[in-house]
């Protein structure tokens, strides 16, 4: 199965190909409104805004597998992350991102066989001791946390993928040159 094969549903329960995504540059994140890294929803946003007329299309999957972070239903997530970080992107409905129950967007993302990319002996620290609190992963390529960032070129392949401790305007560079 490829990305472009896979068919998610959106928050009002609709199915939706990423087909119709073919030729755009996609930031795919999996999301948790209490989680120590729900602030990144700003600078997510913000790269979706300054990008997004230019073909950058971002696609935000809840997650409540990590400490169950995202507890609220499809349309309270969508309420806080509108509020609180005013985002204009759209959720898709909660999923799964390891395990049996895995969304197939995950599983091929995973089959790109990429670890997370983490700067600095800090980050690195920090992961470690993340890893140890994820109960759903079992191989390194499993998503580790929410906020694993993976970032896809118009060919829908994986070009990028960063820890959930990385600002994801670390991905801006990228994006401007996939973008060209």
């Amino acid at each position: 199965m490829k990305l472009y094969d896979c068919v998610v549903k959106t928050r009002d329960d609709k199915d939706y190909k990423l087909s119709n995504l073919k030729g755009k540059v996609l930031l795919i994140v999996n999301t948790a409104t209490g989680c120590g890294f729900t602030p990144q929803y700003e600078a997510i946003e913000k790269l979706y805004k300054e990008y997004h007329d230019q073909g950058l299309e971002v696609l935000d999957f809840p997650c409540n597998q990590f400490g169950h972070q995202a507890p609220g239903s499809d349309d309270q997530i969508h309420e806080f992350c509108t509020a609180k970080y005013n985002t204009t992107f759209d959720q898709f409905k909660k999923i799964d991102v390891n395990g049996e129950n895995q969304s197939d967007v995950f599983k091929v993302l995973k089959e790109f066989n990429m670890e997370d990319e983490i700067h600095g002996l800090k980050n690195k620290l920090a992961m470690k001791a993340v890893k140890k609190l994820s109960a759903s992963t079992k191989d390194k390529y499993d998503v580790q946390w929410n906020f694993t960032k993976y970032l896809i070129d118009k060919e829908g392949n994986l070009v990028r993928r960063l820890s959930p401790i990385e600002d994801p305007m670390k991905l801006e560079d990228t994006i401007k040159e996939l973008l060209k």
